[in-house]
């Protein structure tokens, strides 16, 4: 697809839109918007704008696609797979000024907001009245919600409570040629037609830009407990993970972490921890509910569990500072781990009972091509983030080999029944993988669905396939 550069008198439209001080051209405000959290991706659009409404949305998305001007959306910036980054140039469109919950009606359990909200900012609201959004991704406390739709982010309380798309009942949505829409309906059944708001969710801003939400609201839970379990292999820990739910608990949270994590954020963090020697993995356990006794009676099965799978030590924490340390060493991780080593983030999922295989699987391949890797992740869904490490590998081999190592674990995780991204998506850095995973079948339905809603091709080029 061929596109066209932003004339002047198309630079000239896009300041009478949003006003002079919402059109960024500078090298030095464009630097934010040229990367996201992905590693060693840097695309610089010839110019930024921050809408203020949908009427603006709607205005500017018909100027470029009269004139083929490829247009990227962007929440935040903190997606791991290239999802928000130019890389035809054009126009970003950012969302940032998009910030307001507009209702929560504490009547039908449902908010209203748009797409620029923090994720913890509207948990924080809600739980304020009682409510709870339940979808948490590490990065809550600054991603945006209109991000997490588009990706079709996780969290570590999907295990009990699902995914972002049992929450998410209505969206409206510019389209490339400046129409607007609702997606659906704001029920919680939605049976007439095609189900337009799911194919939003996951879409990675390639349908349509996402400018309102209607979301559904869950009552808060007023207990909780923690449970930090060790284990002298990875493959004990990721063993006991699918035995608890065959024993008949559902755990809030089941998070699955390896040693060197821990060593790192003890160091990147200060943390204090007695990490004895021979343990190499933990599991970090959330249970919730209203019913201490009923918690402690979960707790007491899950050890039992626990014990059969090689379980060394079992922490209990249960105030609220004991939570928040085992919950600062989970949510630290990534970061004491970007701070510490060159290194790529795979996201993989397969299912739970086939996590031993996995991490199993991901050292050995990490052996034949000479790289290290740290996981950690939602191991109660079957989620595992895999963290290539560079170490003592070789700038030739990381820079040629790498990409081979990674199809071997993406082709040995679709083997055991799972797919190449569970909550990070696709956009510019997994597309070259998608056939791993997709025959051109698949493929070329995906194709034909970005054809209808997207006949120049303009939103979001060079994501997804």
């Amino acid at each position: 697809m061929s596109f066209n550069r932003i004339s002047g008198p198309v630079l000239e439209r896009l300041s009478e839109i949003v006003g002079a001080e919402n059109l960024l051209t500078s090298r030095d405000q464009l630097e934010k918007y040229s990367h996201d959290e992905t590693e060693d991706l840097v695309y610089y659009p010839q110019a930024v704008v921050r809408p203020a409404n949908t009427s603006q949305i709607s205005a500017l998305m018909k100027l470029c696609n009269e004139n083929m001007i490829p247009v990227t959306p962007r929440g935040a910036g903190t997606g791991l797979s290239g999802g928000a980054l130019a890389v035809h140039e054009g126009l970003v469109i950012s969302l940032d000024r998009f910030n307001k919950i507009i209702e929560i009606d504490e009547r039908n359990l449902q908010a209203t907001l748009e797409p620029g909200v923090i994720t913890e900012e509207l948990m924080n609201a809600v739980a304020e009245k009682g409510l709870q959004y339940p979808v948490d991704p590490s990065s809550k406390g600054s991603c945006f919600i209109g991000g997490n739709i588009a990706h079709g982010s996780g969290g570590p309380r999907v295990v009990k409570y699902g995914t972002i798309r049992e929450y998410i009942l209505n969206l409206e949505v510019v389209l490339p040629d400046g129409e607007i829409l609702w997606t659906g309906a704001n029920t919680l059944k939605y049976a007439a037609g095609y189900n337009l708001t799911q194919l939003m969710i996951g879409s990675e801003g390639t349908l349509g830009i996402i400018t309102k939400i209607v979301l559904k609201l869950i009552p808060l839970t007023m207990h909780s407990l923690v449970m930090l379990a060790s284990f002298r292999t990875n493959e004990q820990a990721c063993a006991a993970v699918s035995s608890i739910f065959v024993r008949g608990v559902v755990p809030s949270t089941l998070e699955f972490m390896e040693r060197r994590g821990v060593e790192w954020v003890m160091e990147y963090d200060h943390f204090q921890f007695d990490l004895k020697p021979g343990i190499e993995a933990f599991l970090m356990i959330e249970l919730d509910g209203n019913d201490p006794g009923l918690l402690m009676g979960d707790a007491e099965t899950i050890n039992d569990v626990l014990e059969s799978h090689g379980c060394t030590d079992v922490l209990l924490a249960d105030t609220a500072a004991q939570k928040e340390a085992v919950w600062r060493m989970r949510r630290t991780m990534p970061l004491s781990v970007k701070s510490n080593s060159i290194y790529k983030e795979e996201d993989t999922v397969v299912p739970r009972a086939e996590l031993p295989k996995l991490i199993y699987g991901i050292k050995q391949i990490g052996a034949r091509f000479g790289f290290d890797s740290v996981c950690y992740g939602h191991a109660g869904d079957g989620n595992l983030h895999v963290n290539i490490i560079k170490g003592n590998m070789s700038d030739a081999d990381w820079n040629t080999k790498l990409k081979d190592g990674i199809r071997e674990i993406f082709e040995l995780t679709v083997s055991l029944g799972g797919t190449i991204s569970g909550e990070h998506g696709i956009g510019s850095v997994q597309r070259e993988f998608m056939n791993i995973k997709y025959s051109e079948v698949h493929l070329n339905l995906m194709r034909g669905i970005k054809a209808v809603f997207d006949p120049k091709g303009i939103l979001n080029p060079g994501k997804i396939f």
